[in-house]
């Protein structure tokens, strides 16, 4: 899919508040002109901004999102001729590479999790505040959807993914209340059964009790996490010396992820048969830990406030 002249109103429903853009556009003055990877565009946000703060960068945009590369392929209309967009997952960047012809690129950034429109269109199921069915596809093409995991899922293994992808210390007992209810068929329905499951004391910090639940359950149906690590091999392998990588995180699980393929790319190793040189690491980290949002942007864009942006820098060929 490339510059398909999209209807304008679809871009204003997917109107996107893109989190640290400041601080992307900062951070890429220095890059090389050449390709930059958007590998999950969403509504162009970022894009927008780096391709309106460099005349040498062209885009290349990944979303499993109908609705996301519509809304993207209009609001970059201004740019038209400067950017590409393909219909995939990212962790299928190498084909995307290959089909638009891109070899290398100057950066790449990966804004993980779920944008703001997504979570506001009830249809799409992803937000426990509006009542919808229980989908939670990124791809609408996709055959698992939230239904299936909270209707058909075991005990054990709902357990599992409350415990692992939402950090949810009250797993068992959500497991146990949402077997009990089955059949479960909206958003408000699963929200409410989890409230209910949760200690009256325990719901009155943290935001909104069903919170976690339905992150968890998200990263499940979209395979998340387990795409992760190697689709950022693949990106960093691609960048060109003085290129750099940026990943943006809002869950400690995607965020450890994410530190530790950066941690083994800028580590330097030692040869098995001393005495010999120690082999220098292709990669340096930009910053020590990670960038996180200012107060002022927490308040204008709350799903700013859990952001963390991690950034790497290719030294070496």
């Amino acid at each position: 899919m490339s510059n398909s002249g999209s209807d304008t109103s679809e871009s204003s429903t997917f109107e996107h508040a893109p989190v640290l853009v400041d601080a992307l556009v900062e951070l890429s003055a220095s890059l090389p002109a050449g390709t930059f990877l958007d590998g999950t565009i969403g509504g162009a946000g970022h894009s927008k901004a780096l391709l309106d703060a460099r005349n040498d960068i062209t885009i290349l945009g990944l979303d499993q999102d109908p609705m996301a590369l519509r809304a993207a392929d209009s609001y970059l209309t201004p740019h038209d001729g400067r950017f590409v967009l393909h219909r995939c997952r990212f962790d299928q960047l190498a084909e995307a590479m290959e089909e638009t012809k891109t070899d290398q690129l100057v950066g790449f950034l990966f804004d993980l999790g779920v944008s703001s429109p997504q979570l506001d269109i009830a249809e799409r199921g992803f937000s426990f505040r509006h009542d919808g069915p229980l989908d939670m596809r990124m791809d609408t093409d996709a055959v698992l959807t939230a239904a299936t995991v909270v209707n058909e899922y075991s005990h054990q293994d709902l357990a599992r993914v409350l415990h692992m992808y939402g950090d949810e210390r009250h797993n068992q007992r959500i497991a146990t209340a949402i077997l009990a209810a089955r059949p479960i068929r909206t958003t408000t329905e699963l929200a409410s059964v989890v409230v209910e499951a949760i200690p009256a004391a325990a719901r009155r910090t943290g935001g909104h009790p069903a919170k976690r639940s339905f992150q968890a359950l998200r990263i499940e149906v979209n395979n998340e996490l387990a795409i992760l690590a190697p689709t950022l091999e693949l990106a960093l392998d691609a960048l060109v010396p003085g290129g750099r990588g940026f990943v943006l995180t809002y869950h400690s699980g995607e965020d450890r992820i994410v530190k530790d393929v950066f941690r083994q790319r800028t580590a330097s190793i030692d040869p098995p048969h001393l005495p010999v040189e120690r082999h220098q690491p292709d990669f340096q980290l930009l910053r020590p830990i990670a960038r996180k949002a200012t107060q002022e942007e927490i308040e204008r864009n709350r799903r700013a406030r859990s952001a963390r942006l991690r950034s790497i820098e290719r030294v070496a060929a």
